[in-house]
């Protein structure tokens, strides 16, 4: 009989605690996750909020619950207007161009689809709907061909963000209007000026708000009641506070019962901004780094958290991405030979005491783990860490001479292990489709490519301090391997030859090399085994973040676009 599951806990905006997550269908989970305004390649904010609802929504699955998983496209907005008008291209074109550039980028992370993907220019009749029955239920009226709900008429506004209604900015996209009737009321349609793209209405020609399209479209697919609704903090004002407004004032059982927000990024420590320079898209992170890299560098902090990205923590996790699966590759290696021998049936041979410890408790403490809001960061650097070393000892000890028995039971052991591994990567969504061999080759190019190096560059080096050494001559030899750890390319000497691997680049002001943070600089003098380091823990994950809590507004860069 399976062992019973620890009970799901989620952090809930609207509580400010934990909560047991208790679906309101049995078996079944609705969720919605505001998707991105289409303008622009998404930046690595975007892929923080995704990655971190990508793995709640692995986790439910793995759970066993049917998953209902939306995420919309904001496809017409003014961003996107003024972006078509700047580039001479049509808006609907541009965005159109842009989701797909979005889904590039997901795919690239490993990020599941979702169930459904709506755009906003595909549900204007739903919306029209939306925004008729708040009219109609006295919480919205219409002004010169523009409608604005009134927040006047929802007394709970602002409980979500803990926000007095006199406090309250007009909103985040449009003007102070002295049309309104309190200056925090907010747009549900926006009549149509020249030039931009419109629909018919019965307010008159137009597009919508900002806010209504993700109630029109949640309700659509999830009806108005559904479990979990989530995106950036910076969505919770005023984004989902407007959300629950409209939402209610539509359907007076609206109701969402898990809100959740992850938490923003900084870039050395710095506010993520355009203007300041140091704004990194998805892309630009992905072409000198492996996606894998940089979705471990994302799961590496609690999702709640803020989250530091530096080159020095990208260059960590991908030490760790090139580490997991090097020691998978050495075991697939170990195992090639045995995986058909037919004596692993022998009910004799067993799995070792050692083993099923080591199973165990990496099996607890994923699920444990991710049952307690999500804590990643634990599971990289901690269950998952002693199973690779588990892995590495027991691949060495092949290298010894032992009965037939004992050399099964630790067959038997890598398989099962690695089998609970690749359940664990797999729902973290650190499980590339490509084998163990070809993300390895994927990491080695884009080690070279950030070392502005060839592959004959390196072993027109290795060819160099091999004559070197030959020679005697070992401050020259130890030098090339310097100036290669430097730039990230570790050499390491196999038996009678010498091969490279990815490494986090040398301090070149320091002789010692940190070996918690990148593999031993190799002297002549001596041989140290490089080929398996574990990789550093990013600072990140020495936080405490069990109860991490949302930052200060305005303390951090955005995560989402809207």
């Amino acid at each position: 009989m399976a062992a019973k599951k620890p009970e799901l806990q989620l952090y809930n905006t609207t509580t400010k605690e934990k909560e047991v997550f208790k679906p309101i269908v049995d078996g079944k989970v609705g969720m919605y996750i505001c998707g991105v305004t289409s303008y622009d390649l998404s930046h690595i904010g975007h892929a923080r909020a995704y990655v971190a609802f990508d793995v709640l929504y692995r986790y439910l699955k793995y759970l066993g619950y049917d998953v209902t998983y939306v995420r919309n496209f904001t496809d017409v907005d003014d961003k996107i207007i003024r972006r078509a008008n700047e580039v001479g291209e049509d808006p609907i074109a541009l965005s159109g161009r842009f989701c797909q550039e979005f889904l590039n980028d997901m795919a690239d992370l490993q990020c599941l689809l979702p169930t459904d993907q709506p755009r906003v220019t595909d549900h204007m009749e739903q919306i029209k709907d939306m925004i008729a029955k708040i009219i109609s239920n006295g919480c919205a009226y219409p002004v010169d061909g523009d409608v604005y709900f009134s927040v006047d008429s929802f007394p709970n506004y602002g409980r979500l963000s803990g926000r007095k209604l006199e406090d309250n900015r007009a909103g985040e996209r449009v003007a102070v209007d002295t049309r309104k009737k309190n200056p925090a009321d907010f747009a549900l349609w926006k009549a149509a000026k020249p030039g931009e793209p419109q629909w018919d209405s019965p307010w008159g020609p137009g597009r919508p708000g900002w806010h209504i399209e993700c109630s029109a479209m949640s309700a659509h697919y999830l009806t108005h009641t559904f479990d979990i609704h989530g995106g950036g903090m910076d969505l919770i004002f005023p984004h989902h506070e407007n959300e629950i407004a409209q939402s209610c004032a539509a359907c007076s059982e609206s109701k969402v019962n898990y809100w959740i927000h992850n938490g923003f990024v900084t870039a050395n420590d710095e506010k993520m901004s355009k203007s300041v320079g140091n704004f990194f898209t998805i892309r630009e992170v992905t072409k000198l780094y492996h996606p894998l890299a940089l979705r471990h560098f994302l799961l590496g902090t609690h999702y709640r958290s803020p989250v530091n990205y530096s080159i020095s923590q990208i260059e960590i996790a991908s030490e760790a991405v090139f580490y997991i699966y090097q020691t998978l590759k050495d075991c697939e290696d170990a195992l090639s030979a045995f995986r058909e021998d037919a004596g692993l049936n022998n009910p004799k041979v067993r799995i070792s005491p050692a083993a099923q410890e080591c199973i165990s408790k990496l099996h607890n403490d994923f699920e444990t783990k991710l049952a307690d809001d999500l804590h990643t960061p634990t599971i990289l650097n901690s269950s998952l860490q002693e199973a690779f070393k588990y892995i590495n000892t027991s691949v060495n000890s092949f290298k010894k001479k032992q009965q037939k028995q004992q050399q099964l039971s630790i067959v038997k052991s890598l398989i099962d292990l690695e089998i609970e591994i690749k359940q664990v990567l797999s729902t973290l969504g650190l499980l590339s489709s490509s084998t163990y061999a070809e993300v390895l080759e994927q990491l080695k190019d884009k080690a070279l490519k950030r070392a502005e190096l060839t592959e004959e560059d390196i072993l027109q080096s290795i060819e160099e301090r091999t004559l070197a050494r030959k020679n005697k001559e070992f401050s020259r030899s130890d030098q090339i391997r310097s100036d290669l750890a430097a730039k990230g390319i570790a050499l390491m000497d196999v038996g009678n030859g010498t091969v490279w691997r990815p490494c986090v680049p040398a301090q070149p002001e320091s002789s010692q090399a940190d070996t918690k943070k990148a593999p031993p600089a190799q002297t002549e003098s001596g041989q140290a085994d490089t080929k398996n380091v574990p990789p550093a823990q990013p600072e990140s994950a020495q936080v405490d973040t069990k109860n991490a809590q949302p930052a200060e507004k305005g303390q951090l860069a955005k995560p989402t676009d809207k």
